[in-house]
């Protein structure tokens, strides 16, 4: 549909919206099965509309999700059927006149198809909207989030298949070292807490008996000092 006659359409519903402020509501377009909630892709969608005056015809418009307006067909109830193009038959497209309501058929339901319908009605040169009739696609549900234990297994199967994935002399090389700390730490744990003592105090013994030869040989020397001090003074004191 051109840019203009969609903007002039649009100005109409809202010059019409206040003349016809107490006759609001009086067309309705709805679902002809009232149990349907979301057509579904590939079946036939029929919707009905409630004219605000049965001896006149109505036009039907379909709003699309990109909001481009799109003529479908003019319906009278004559009837005589008017399609997009001056065609008398659509193939995607039927309509009728049951004598209390119009009915649009979408043959097959599809993506292009999705969107708002409406129903007009051109009296006394006002023209009447009816309430838009969504239709869309069931919304498609996202699957549950797995939990953790789903995930546990396959964790463990992965470290599994690591281990045995490796080399076997990088196998037994670090199981060789395993086994030796382990020996090492059961050695040292069977020596008790004074393992070692022995090789330890052996520096301490030699450093002590030097220390002990040092003490020993001051006092011999500091003693022989003592005697000659005391035999010179002696002379001294008595001489020959």
């Amino acid at each position: 549909m051109a840019g203009s006659p969609a903007l002039l359409l649009l100005l109409s519903l809202g010059l019409c919206c206040n003349v016809t402020q107490g006759q609001r509501n009086m067309m309705a377009v709805r679902f002809h099965n009232r149990n349907m909630k979301h057509p579904q892709e590939g079946q036939r969608l029929e919707l009905e509309c409630m004219p605000y005056n049965r001896d006149t015809g109505i036009y039907w418009i379909h709003l699309d999700k990109d909001w481009n307006l799109h003529f479908i067909v003019s319906s009278t109830p004559v009837p005589r059927n008017t399609f997009q193009g001056n065609k008398r038959t659509s193939p995607q497209f039927e309509a009728r006149w049951t004598g209390n309501f119009y009915v649009l058929a979408v043959k097959n339901f599809t993506t292009q198809d999705q969107g708002i319908y409406f129903c007009t009605s051109n009296i006394n040169q006002v023209l009447h909207f009816s309430s838009g009739q969504p239709a869309f696609f069931p919304v498609a549900t996202t699957a549950a989030p797995t939990t953790s234990t789903d995930t546990t297994p396959s964790r463990q199967a992965t470290k599994k298949d690591n281990w045995h994935s490796r080399d076997p002399a990088e196998h037994i090389t670090h199981t060789a070292i395993t086994r030796s700390s382990q020996d090492t730490t059961k050695d040292n744990s069977q020596q008790g807490p004074h393992a070692g003592t022995s090789h330890n105090n052996i520096p301490s013994f030699y450093c002590k008996m030097v220390m002990w030869v040092n003490l020993v040989c001051a006092c011999l020397l500091l003693l022989t000092a003592i005697t000659i001090t005391i035999t010179h003074c002696q002379n001294l004191m008595f001489p020959c």
